[in-house]
């Protein structure tokens, strides 16, 4: 895959939610930990990032969103395109983690909870 612009050597991370609030505390904490960071508030938008020749390390996405797909759908679909994502869940929400091929983070989490577990999905 094409590399576009200069990245950040801790990684790039597809941040997947509909919350506004959640997207911008967790955008900010991942930057500020050194993270480039694409954001999606839906998962068609996500579907687009995807298709793209950039590079994408690891998948942060809600599971309970609006307009059609869920996470556990998105994560399908996006390791389909990328076999070597990595992923991880969120969720303020119980749901059955039957589906999930990845850790489940419980909203809400603090920045360095988020940041640390991001840091070990990327190291797995």
């Amino acid at each position: 895959m094409a590399n576009n612009g200069p990245t950040s050597e801790k990684g790039r991370i597809l941040l997947v939610d509909d919350e506004d609030g959640f997207r911008y505390t967790a955008e900010k904490a991942l930057r500020e930990a050194g993270y480039d960071v694409r954001i999606a508030g839906d998962y068609q938008k996500a579907l687009d990032i995807l298709a793209g020749p950039e590079r994408l390390d690891l998948m942060l996405t809600d599971i309970v969103m609006p307009k059609g797909i869920n996470g556990f759908a998105l994560a399908r679909m996006a390791r389909m395109r990328r076999l070597d994502l990595k992923l991880l869940y969120v969720t303020s929400y119980d749901v059955p983690a039957n589906e999930a091929v990845a850790k489940i983070l419980r909203k809400p989490i603090t920045e360095t909870e988020l940041v640390h577990e991001v840091e070990q999905a990327l190291a797995a």
